[in-house]
């Protein structure tokens, strides 16, 4: 009588389950991969400028972008663009956000291949144009105010993808992919009013101001104002600005006891620059530029 080997009966059994399970396996994944619809990033190379000054002709927003998707950027036909207006200071103006705005389409032909052979472009939009884009009149509009402008790649089977299909990993530092970008609007220096500005200082302990002072810089010579006596509770000190003068600055230089520094600086005209009361809620920025070009009659 022939006798069977059950146990090499049943280990070729299991290894022909197991081959005929991998490969029906690999056929599913295979079949999803197939049929998954991938998308399209736009990563971030480079930020060109983000900053808009107020009446500078060539101010500007500049970025450069790259794309990719499933086929080496080859599915994106165009990349839209969009603009927003986001009023910072509501006591002049709107106070409140415009809706998105299309203001420019950047087309395929105008790609160019990248170090990595992939599609780049670069994107640029002045002050004015966000203006007219957006319908937002200059008068409404000053230091500290946004124009947030959005970038959507359009595929060639009508796909869109932009900011709301977006994710973590995708803003982060590895694909840099945010398609949302935000241009600050910033106020140019402006020359100076001619005359005596005044600097009032004055220190709430009463024993000087303890190594701090303000740097008061004019055309590029400094001036340095402090209440230095040890026992002098108040200064008033005179800056003589010359007709003609072009640039000023003012900075605030740290020492051991910020809290207690108290000044006032007021331009030749009468208007109040530059105002610090002792024990506020922040002590005084030092080595920052403290003065607001955007305020009226400067």
């Amino acid at each position: 009588m022939m006798k069977i080997n059950y146990k090499l009966f049943t280990a070729l059994a299991f290894s022909s389950l197991l081959i005929t399970s991998c490969d029906e396996g690999n056929a599913v994944v295979d079949d999803i991969t197939s049929n998954t619809l991938r998308g399209a990033i736009l990563r971030t190379v480079n930020v060109t400028s983000n900053e808009l000054p107020i009446g500078v002709a060539e101010g500007f927003f500049g970025v450069e972008l790259e794309i990719q998707d499933s086929e080496n950027g080859n599915l994106v036909e165009t990349v839209d663009v969009y603009a927003n207006f986001r009023d910072n200071t509501p006591d002049n103006g709107k106070g409140a956000t415009t809706t998105d705005v299309l203001v420019g389409t950047v087309p395929k032909s105008t790609f160019t291949i990248g170090e990595f052979g992939l599609p780049r472009f670069g994107y640029e939009i002045t002050l004015p144009e966000l203006l007219s884009g957006t319908g937002v009149a200059e008068s409404e509009i000053d230091g500290g105010d946004e124009f947030r402008v959005r970038f959507e790649l359009v595929l060639s089977d009508g796909r869109k993808y932009s900011f709301a299909q977006n994710s973590g990993t995708l803003t982060g530092s590895f694909f840099a992919s945010p398609f949302l970008y935000t241009a600050t609007i910033v106020c140019p220096p402006s020359p100076p009013t001619s005359g005596d500005w005044i600097i009032d200082m004055v220190d709430a302990y009463g024993d000087s101001w303890n190594g701090a002072s303000l740097t008061i810089t004019l055309d590029g010579t400094a001036y340095e104002f402090l209440v230095d006596d040890a026992e002098a509770t108040a200064s008033t000190e005179t800056l003589t600005v010359p007709s003609g003068s072009e640039v000023i600055s003012i900075k605030f230089n740290s020492g051991a006891f910020d809290a207690e520094v108290q000044f006032t600086v007021t331009s030749a005209n009468g208007n109040v620059i530059l105002s610090q009361e002792a024990y506020s809620a922040a002590d005084p920025v030092a080595g920052v530029e403290l003065i607001n070009y955007c305020i009226k009659n400067f």
